[in-house]
């Protein structure tokens, strides 16, 4: 018998060169909407972009990265 479960989403944003793992606030808001949600405890993810997501440890991983700082 197969079963299917759906993977949990985390989103992972890196701070002042610390990782901080954000939980799901709603599985069902996209990646950029749940960015736009965090955007207002962390203003660094005003300026971040969206990462291509990872499966690791059984969940679904998602990036934050921040593109301050960056040309071209």
């Amino acid at each position: 018998m197969l079963l299917a479960t759906q993977l949990e989403r985390v989103f992972i944003l890196k701070d002042k060169g610390q990782e901080i793992r954000l939980t799901d606030p709603e599985p069902r808001w996209s990646a950029e909407t749940v960015l736009n949600f965090y955007a207002g405890t962390y203003p660094i993810l005003t300026t971040s972009k969206i990462s291509a997501p990872a499966i690791k440890d059984d969940a679904v991983e998602y990036r934050f990265e921040s593109v301050m700082g960056t040309k071209g």
